[in-house]
């Protein structure tokens, strides 16, 4: 789907006064929602699930696991923290089938991968920054990541 396309679908929404408009063009699907808290419309593109899937939540995996009571500044453990490049769908391995990239407390070097975001069809590798060790892992396989939205602690 083109760019502009979803620029004027995000100014249709913001100057309506709905919450959600979700558009499918072929395979491609595109959702946009109002954030609950009043910020800026987000956008959630993803290929068609082979099997019909629950509906997204639209809070963030802190939130969904505190029952939307997660605190404005979640604490972070010290360390590199990598963060969303894009937004998109978070995988924390190649396959369904397959093992996880990396684990909590598993040594990785500068350039490995630690997980993958799916964005408009395409598979974009989340790579380690610095060596050290995984402190944390912030997101959940499968669930929506938001731009610059902290995924991994590295020490």
């Amino acid at each position: 789907m083109d760019l502009r396309k979803i620029k004027k679908l995000i100014d249709l929404l913001e100057e309506s006064n709905l919450s959600e408009i979700e558009i499918k063009e072929g395979e491609e699907s595109v959702r946009l929602a109002r954030n609950p808290r009043g910020g800026a419309p987000m956008a959630m593109m993803h290929a068609p699930a082979p099997q019909a899937a629950a509906p997204m939540p639209m809070q963030s995996p802190t939130e969904a696991a505190t029952g939307g009571q997660a605190k404005a500044s979640t604490e972070l453990p010290d360390g590199d923290v990598v963060r969303a490049p894009m937004v998109g769908t978070f995988y924390a391995s190649p396959a369904p089938d397959k093992p996880p990239f990396v684990s909590v407390g598993q040594a990785v070097k500068a350039g490995d991968t630690l997980g993958i975001i799916e964005a408009m069809k395409m598979f974009n590798p989340i790579e380690a920054e610095v060596s050290g060790t995984v402190l944390k892992i912030l997101a959940e396989s499968g669930q929506p990541v938001e731009f610059d939205q902290p995924l991994f602690v590295v020490g």
